[in-house]
């Protein structure tokens, strides 16, 4: 399984100044819950402003001017050498915006967090085909901030053969 995770400001903001914008408790819970013991593929904006590996994950970093090579962490360059060189079955796409443009297309599901609120924001999620998913909301969190994680999963149309 191919899948993107993000979360997205109500303007579909992702990134500040190379950072994410908002600090908001229990936000990344299900990052951590859906990618443990998978592979997560990072753009190398992404894999700077998280500063290290991520841990109990196989995390490959796609860069063509920095080479990272550590246990369960290392370097690919296009998103299809990372994918062929995943060692799991289940991938997950983690950003940024340019990342999230190219792999739309190949993804099974996007687990999306909507934030309800606005931030200052100079990078965005970008816009995908809503009609090619099925949106299932998982849960809505209450809070200062509130958000929801939110699952599309793209719609397999069959063909109809006619006898």
């Amino acid at each position: 399984m191919i899948a993107l995770i993000a979360a997205y400001d109500a303007n579909r903001a992702i990134g500040f100044q190379g950072k994410i914008p908002w600090n908001i408790p229990g936000e990344q819970r299900r990052f951590r819950e859906l990618t443990t013991g998978s592979t997560v593929i990072m753009g190398r904006r992404t894999f700077l402003e998280i500063g290290k590996p991520l841990s109990h994950r196989t995390t490959i970093l796609l860069s063509h001017t920095i080479s990272y090579q550590s246990e369960n962490c290392f370097t690919a360059h296009s998103l299809e050498e990372a994918i062929a060189k995943s060692p799991t079955s289940n991938i997950y796409i983690a950003g940024g915006a340019a990342l999230y443009a190219q792999s739309i297309p190949l993804v099974e599901k996007m687990y999306l967090t909507e934030i309800h609120s606005t931030f200052s924001g100079d990078t965005f999620f970008p816009s995908f085909p809503r009609e090619q998913f099925q949106r299932k909301i998982d849960a809505y969190v209450p809070g200062i901030v509130p958000f929801t994680y939110v699952t599309y999963t793209r719609i397999h149309l069959q063909s109809q053969e006619k006898y």
